[in-house]
């Protein structure tokens, strides 16, 4: 399928994204003032398989109401809701660099590692239900492991990495791995029986990261000063966020499993944000302060490096 055919379809999806609904008449106006169309009208026949193909491709539906104004389906899965925020978000840069003359140098964007050479094999695992075989080069192995057997039920994207989420063969608890660790990876002709995706999405419900836990969910309320609670609003840290604003600062309530992630994503807000309870999360919290603090105070009666 052809790159400009692909980018029609974005087009029409954000175009509809961004007006809500609109009839034939006013996104033909749209369409034709923007730079893909070359000024050309969107004709009725051609509308109608760029929907169809939309509906394949992105699982978005794009429906027709009594008064002739078309809009999305907002019935689609969260999932393609994400996905196609992420599709527009990469299109609109692409277009901005390739369709105007953008500065050079002026724009950095991060990267997301081995993304393309072993998302689609992962996908392709869950879609077919089949297993997959891989060598995965752990940070906390000296040597890499080989052979891996998995059968994939769940990806996740966090901080710019791609994490996939399932059972090890001849293993009986959840595992979750970097693809940007993976070496070698093949798709095999080995069938698995595929759980329930909200059984498998329940996992990371009440989860910061992707570190799952058979801990119990807890009520987490974090103090907040003004200016972060300002952040902590546009960019929510769970969906599970309630905030109770006080005089000058804001409490911050989740529902939540306490993990590693957790821990380094308060730490990493300095002193900004504040553990008010549980008990337990404060007191990880402190000892990985601690033991920080420890390492420069020990750094700094040693003889440096010459």
């Amino acid at each position: 399928m052809g790159k400009n055919l692909i980018e029609k379809y974005l087009l029409i999806i954000d175009i509809l994204t961004r007006y809500k609904s609109l009839s034939k008449k006013d996104l033909n106006k749209i369409w034709r003032e923007s730079g893909i169309s070359n000024g050309e009208e969107l004709p009725d026949r051609t509308f109608y398989h760029y929907r169809r193909s939309i509906e394949e491709i992105f699982n978005i539906r794009i429906e027709c109401d009594k008064s002739g104004r078309y809009f999305i389906d907002e019935d689609g899965s969260s999932l393609s809701r994400s996905i196609t925020n992420t599709l527009l978000e990469s299109a609109a840069v692409s277009s901005v660099v390739q369709n105007t003359n953008f500065p050079a140098g002026r724009m950095e964007i991060e990267d997301v590692p081995s993304a393309r050479e072993f998302l689609p094999i992962v996908v392709e695992g869950i879609k077919l239900s089949r297993k997959l075989e891989f060598t995965y080069a752990g940070f906390s192995r000296s040597r890499s492991e080989t052979g891996i057997v998995f059968e994939p039920y769940f990806l996740k994207r966090y901080k710019q990495r791609w994490y996939m989420i399932g059972l090890k063969e001849k293993g009986s608890s959840i595992r979750t791995y970097a693809l940007d660790r993976v070496t070698q990876m093949v798709i095999t002709d080995d069938n698995f029986d595929m759980p329930d995706a909200s059984a498998i999405k329940d996992l990371f419900s009440n989860i910061v990261g992707v570190t799952t836990s058979q801990a119990p969910v807890r009520n987490v309320i974090l103090r907040v000063t003004p200016t972060q609670a300002k952040y902590f609003r546009a960019l929510p840290l769970h969906p599970s966020q309630k905030e109770e604003v006080g005089d000058s600062f804001s409490l911050f309530t989740y529902k939540l499993k306490l993990n590693y992630e957790l821990v380094h994503e308060i730490l990493s807000f300095g002193d900004a944000v504040a553990v008010e309870s549980p008990k337990e999360l404060k007191a990880m919290v402190v000892t990985e302060l601690k033991q920080t603090l420890a390492k420069y105070e020990k750094t700094e009666t040693e003889t440096p490096l010459k």
